[in-house]
């Protein structure tokens, strides 16, 4: 199909706005965590790799229907979240930084190679016959622009988990706890809150949102493989830099537009550069702004 470049733009536009929502995803559960304990949990791209395994294995192995299968799928990587922080986190809570970096890298490589051991180092795919068949026709067919049903199912799910996590941040007694901790966590727990189970529902929070967009992608590109998760736990990393670390808004902003500028660059110049570009762009960003596009300068104590 030949395009104007009107339609290409436009086109471009509709993927990168598909391909930076399921960013976003990864990017606030990095966020989340940071905003809470100062941790980047590098095994959360590893999260998202083994949501889409999993997935897969119950679509495909249990024949469990889709969209139960994606329910559970989100669960099991939220409880693995928790099992995550409760295993290798929790213990060095109040450890230097450097041993918990160490131990997130450590936890990644595990997790990594342990989906080597269950599934093999093949890429897999989820069968046609196996996802609603609505995914694959056409929901908007505009100048040459072709929207799916699938892009439409991403962008609502990925609109509608930014949506119920603002309010369970700024309108729930759990929210209000988790930025208490954010703020200052000593006198949080001296007020009654329980720190502990609040970081574990944020990770818990976090890793079902790195579920679902492990799922979105395993459908959407039709390829699951162990190390697809450090690929997009990196640029989801580099969105929440982008948008400023730490903050919620922050994050879904940086994965929109690290997503439309590597879909943009692909399109118009190569894909052998669409990482270089994203990439190129999120440096210029930090040069000028270092807190990120809407990230706050954090103050500095003397």
């Amino acid at each position: 199909m030949v395009f104007d470049q009107s339609s290409l733009l436009l086109q471009q536009l509709v993927n990168g706005i598909t391909l930076g929502g399921v960013y976003a995803l990864i990017a606030v559960g990095y966020t989340m965590v940071y905003g809470v304990i100062q941790l980047i949990n590098f095994a959360h791209g590893e999260i998202y790799m083994l949501a889409a395994f999993v997935a897969l294995t119950l679509i495909t192995q249990c024949h469990i229907p889709f969209f139960a299968s994606f329910f559970i799928t989100i669960g099991i990587c939220g409880c693995l979240g928790v099992v995550l922080d409760y295993i290798a986190y929790r213990p060095i809570r109040k450890s230097p930084r450097l041993a918990a970096l160490i131990t997130a890298i450590g936890m990644s490589i595990f997790l990594q190679n342990l989906a080597l051991i269950l599934w093999g180092g093949q890429i897999h795919s989820f069968p046609q016959d196996v996802l609603p068949k609505i995914f694959t026709k056409i929901a908007i067919n505009f100048s040459d622009v072709i929207v799916t049903w699938l892009e439409v199912f991403i962008l609502c799910v990925t609109v509608c988990s930014m949506f119920i996590l603002h309010y369970i941040i700024t309108r729930t007694k759990i929210g209000i706890a988790m930025r208490a901790i954010s703020q200052d966590k000593v006198t949080a727990s001296l007020m009654g809150i329980p720190v502990n189970r609040v970081i574990s529902f944020t990770f818990f929070i976090g890793s079902a949102l790195g579920g679902v967009a492990g799922i979105l992608v395993g459908i959407y590109y039709n390829a699951v493989f162990p190390t697809m998760g450090y690929v997009a736990g990196i640029k989801a990393f580099a969105a929440a830099v982008l948008g400023g670390i730490g903050s919620v808004p922050g994050a879904m902003l940086g994965g929109w537009v690290l997503g439309i500028t590597e879909v943009l660059g692909a399109g118009y110049f190569s894909s052998e550069y669409r990482d270089g570009i994203s990439y190129a762009v999120m440096i210029l960003v930090i040069l000028f702004k270092p807190s990120g596009l809407i990230g706050k300068p954090l103050p500095q104590k003397v």
